[in-house]
């Protein structure tokens, strides 16, 4: 089984939602996605938490609760032999006419996507261009992980492959904000740093456990290019690939999976998966 729909498990082609709803309408939808680990997902309350924060600014009733999802993540686990899977968490606006009529969204369609978890070693290095595609500003007040999608697949458009390379987006005020798939950190003599929230990024799960419990205190600001230019260390993150040490960025070389303050990071968070498990 591919996937677990408002209730019913199904196989990738037998698996729709109808041309009306509005996430296909008006791309009005939200999601998360995470992996599990011996079967269980790492930092879940944050991912609900996010996830709910979303579907409160739009007016989106979740029909589901979290025991219910983590069933079905379970079911899917157990169907494809138990194996760790990646998972997307999708909700999507649900059925309505063509137009723009709901004062709220109260029958959503639910979607919990599986596929296979294709993981490489911890450490593995990473290299990282700038981007000419120029990050977007969010949709409201937060940035959410939702539907709308377009800039982060323009800018995957200059980038030949994202398992070996990620791009980096500058904001339209040329401030360093975030990866197509990550949010950023780099290290300068020691310190700490990573773009503020305030550049309109995504308020990442892997990036806030590390805002929370480095033993660096991070520092979050308005940087620009040369910030990076000048730092000894660059990692990215994200909830499915953790802590990624990037060697370069265009010709600019760093310390990737020898840089100290990645390593510590790194066997902080693997410790901490542990321990959750």
């Amino acid at each position: 089984m591919d996937a677990w729909k408002d209730g019913e498990y199904y196989r990738a082609d037998e698996l729709t939602i109808s041309p009306y709803d509005h996430g296909f309408l008006y791309g009005l939808g939200f999601f998360e996605t995470f992996r599990t680990y011996d079967g269980k997902v790492f930092l879940l309350e944050e991912h609900w938490s996010r996830l709910s924060r979303a579907l409160a600014d739009f007016r989106i009733t979740m029909p589901f609760d979290q025991k219910t999802i983590m069933e079905a993540v379970k079911v899917l686990t157990t169907m494809n032999n138990e194996e760790d899977g990646y998972f997307r968490l999708n909700i999507s606006a649900g059925v309505h006419d063509i137009g723009l009529q709901p004062n709220s969204y109260d029958k959503p369609t639910v979607i919990l996507f599986r596929k296979p978890l294709h993981t490489v070693p911890r450490g593995t290095e990473k290299s990282a261009v700038w981007l000419e595609t120029v990050r977007n500003s969010p949709e409201s007040g937060t940035r959410h992980k939702s539907h709308h999608y377009a800039n982060n697949i323009h800018a995957r458009f200059e980038v030949a492959s994202l398992a070996s390379l990620e791009g980096i987006f500058l904001t339209s005020d040329g401030f360093v904000a975030e990866g197509i798939t990550s949010n950023l950190f780099w290290v300068k003599n020691g310190k700490l740093f990573t773009p503020s929230l305030e550049t309109g990024i995504l308020a990442g799960i892997t990036r806030d456990w590390i805002i929370k419990n480095s033993p660096i205190v991070v520092e979050e600001g308005l940087f620009k290019q040369d910030a990076l230019n000048e730092a000894d260390e660059v990692f990215i993150t994200n909830a499915v690939q953790e802590i990624v040490p990037i060697k370069d960025i265009s010709e600019k070389h760093y310390l990737g999976n020898q840089g100290p303050v990645y390593a510590t990071l790194h066997e902080m968070y693997v410790k901490c998966i542990q321990k959750e498990g």
